[in-house]
């Protein structure tokens, strides 16, 4: 299969050949055809999604020529029953204090920018880098980007399978167990490779991260508790087409709940009257709302969230630190 994730121009694809140039690819004979065939029904697709009354918009991106099966094999979240080890600090429950009507720690310069996770499915990895490069933020005052390739290469021994997927507990996990290495001495590469921490800065030193919490599972009030206090790591269904081919607006709709991609919640708020949760992507920031979606908060009938996102919510316990 011809390599679909190529960093886009941000353009809106008029016809395939258009959406080939602006991604910068090039196709030929029965490749040719069986991609634009894809396409094409992406295209019809959005079309008529589009034109319903909806919250949110639709359009093409770097994934308009995979099938909805090559996508989802490309999600990283694997979750197993028992993954609780020493790091496990409890679980994270609404105590009744005072929730503010909107939270975007976008904003409040807790959040690297959006990373781009290519075809490894290393999405756990950069959901927990996430989750620890705010809650350091919040406790230190010091914005400091993660190296996601140092838990994938790194952190196999605690679960994790590289760019064959893993968990963010797990990757907490690891994270408690070593220093942490800054993202520019140990730069990330798409693909597994053998372990590099001897010769990589540290960023967080062995002790800065002291273990994670869980999120009460399908609450909606527990999970606006968590991101209040600090950036949320959360599994979702992302491989569904309205996941894969969101533009902008607050989505809702047949999102489904197979958790298979580990994102993170970065706020919450209200658009046009429609509550939504506020979450930050890993596939580069020419996909969706700048690499951002908005999931509809508080959907009826759907004890999970939409997606699924109130599944398995965690975050990390990070006390002040500073780069070495």
């Amino acid at each position: 299969m011809a390599k679909l994730m190529i960093a886009t121009i941000g353009v809106a694809a008029a016809d395939f050949d258009s959406w080939m140039f602006e991604h910068g690819m090039s196709l030929n004979g029965d490749e040719y055809e069986t991609r634009k065939a894809i396409w094409d029904e992406k295209d019809a697709f959005i079309t008529e999604t589009n034109a319903q009354d909806n919250t949110f918009t639709l359009g093409h991106n770097q994934f308009s020529a995979m099938t909805n099966e090559e996508f989802r094999a490309m999600q990283g979240f694997k979750s197993r029953p028992e993954h609780k080890n020493t790091a496990y600090l409890g679980q994270h429950v609404y105590s009744g204090e005072a929730l503010p009507a909107s939270v975007d720690w976008t904003t409040s310069g807790a959040v690297t920018p959006v990373k781009d996770q290519g075809q490894c499915g290393s999405c756990w990895a950069f959901s927990t880098t996430g989750s620890i490069e705010g809650a350091n933020e919040l406790a230190s005052g010091s914005l400091l980007s993660l190296s996601e390739q140092q838990f994938v290469d790194c952190a196999g021994s605690f679960g994790n399978q590289g760019c064959n997927g893993g968990l963010m507990d797990d990757g907490f996990d690891y994270a408690e167990a070593t220093s942490l290495c800054s993202e520019a001495s140990y730069p990330y590469t798409g693909a597994d490779g053998s372990c590099g921490v001897s010769s990589c800065k540290t960023a967080l030193p062995k002790g800065s991260v002291s273990g994670f919490k869980d999120v009460k599972k399908n609450s909606k009030t527990d999970m606006m508790s968590a991101v209040a206090q600090q950036p949320v790591s959360i599994a979702l269904d992302g491989a569904g087409n309205l996941f894969q081919s969101y533009k902008s607006g607050v989505l809702s709709g047949s999102c489904g709940s197979q958790l298979d991609h580990g994102v993170l919640t970065v706020g919450y708020g209200t658009e046009d009257g429609t509550d939504y949760w506020l979450v930050k992507n890993s596939w580069g920031a020419s996909w969706g709302l700048n690499g951002y979606i908005k999931l509809i908060r508080g959907k009826r009938f759907v004890s999970a969230g939409e997606c699924g996102l109130l599944s398995e919510p965690s975050y990390p316990v990070v006390s002040a630190s500073v780069a070495v």
